[in-house]
């Protein structure tokens, strides 16, 4: 069980646990938004990625001459956080090095997760702080909310018949990279045209910076679309009429990766929102070399967030 906040329209519950959202509940519309986390398909809800985004280069790093081993998406969604403080629609957990993590990630942290509801708008909230007074901190901090696709109590509608809205695209760039199969590190010496997927793509009508996706097994083939250089400011999924029933926010964040496991048909779809992620291929260099890695120098406190909207109303 976790702690519940809730207004008059949104409900959401975050366990202890990995600090995880557990719940999202739309009550306006009497519906259910996140993934279930049956593990049939994929056993977790919306994780916390940290102090890695996904894998390692051959699950290991090295720093300072040291290789270490590290599974993937680091271990703070494995971790019991303690409650720092809650309210009626806000609450606080609170994560900080001990001596078991230390021996597998050499850096004292804080790391600070807030969930707060404002109107119909779930805001996910991140500090990390450097207690340390000598040495940096080096880190990678992601999302990983799965989101039910389709959404509960709509007849008729299968998952293919869903679609993804992807906006931002600064500078008309629509490129996004996969993960090696065999080295599963990301092949980012390839990367790979949206628009050439024109049987899975369409352009926004009269949005140039945003398409739309067929939600289709093949979509996933790949494993995970992922999206660099801060293309991906929103994401939305769709009902086939283009509505959207959900919408991230994450207009600060370098990387996103779109992901539901492949072939199995999952009903759910992963929005995630990354501030550095898994290791480009081939990559053996030091921890302070990775791609995307943060640095925080002793005393530094970094933050960041992103926004969950549940669109729609209940028809009147």
């Amino acid at each position: 069980m976790g702690i519940v906040i809730e207004n008059e329209s949104v409900l959401a519950e975050i366990s202890s646990h990995g600090a995880e959202l557990c719940r999202l509940y739309d009550k306006l519309n009497g519906r259910e938004l996140l993934w279930n986390a049956d593990p049939a398909f994929w056993n977790r809800h919306a994780p916390i990625l940290f102090p890695f985004v996904g894998k390692v280069n051959g699950g290991k790093y090295r720093y300072q001459g040291k290789a270490y081993s590290m599974g993937q998406h680091g271990f703070a969604r494995d971790m019991e956080f303690e409650l720092s403080g809650s309210s009626a629609q806000e609450v606080t957990f609170v994560l900080k090095d001990t001596p078991e993590t230390l021996e597998k990630y050499p850096f004292r942290f804080e790391l600070t997760v807030t969930h707060r509801l404002e109107g119909r708008t779930l805001q996910v909230l991140w500090q990390v702080k450097n207690p340390s007074e000598t040495e940096p901190l080096y880190f990678s901090i992601g999302g990983h909310p799965a989101f039910l696709c389709p959404p509960p109590g709509v007849e008729g509608v299968k998952k293919e018949d869903c679609q993804v809205r992807l906006c931002g695209f600064a500078g008309g760039k629509k490129q996004y990279v996969l993960i090696d199969p065999e080295t599963e590190a990301v092949a980012a010496d390839k990367p790979l045209e949206l628009n050439e997927r024109a049987e899975m793509i369409r352009q926004e009508k009269d949005n140039e910076n945003a398409v739309l996706l067929k939600t289709e097994e093949s979509l996933f083939t790949g494993d995970a679309l992922i999206f660099d250089d801060g293309q991906i400011r929103e994401a939305s999924l769709c009902l086939p009429d283009g509505k959207p029933y959900i919408t991230l926010s994450c207009p600060d964040f370098p990387s996103f990766g779109l992901w539901s496991k492949p072939n199995a048909g999952a009903p759910y779809i992963c929005l995630e929102p990354w501030d550095g992620r898994c290791d480009n291929r081939g990559f053996t260099g030091e921890l302070p070399e990775k791609y995307g890695e943060l640095c925080l120098k002793p005393g530094g406190v970094y933050e960041k967030g992103y926004q969950i909207v549940v669109e729609g109303c209940a028809e009147q």
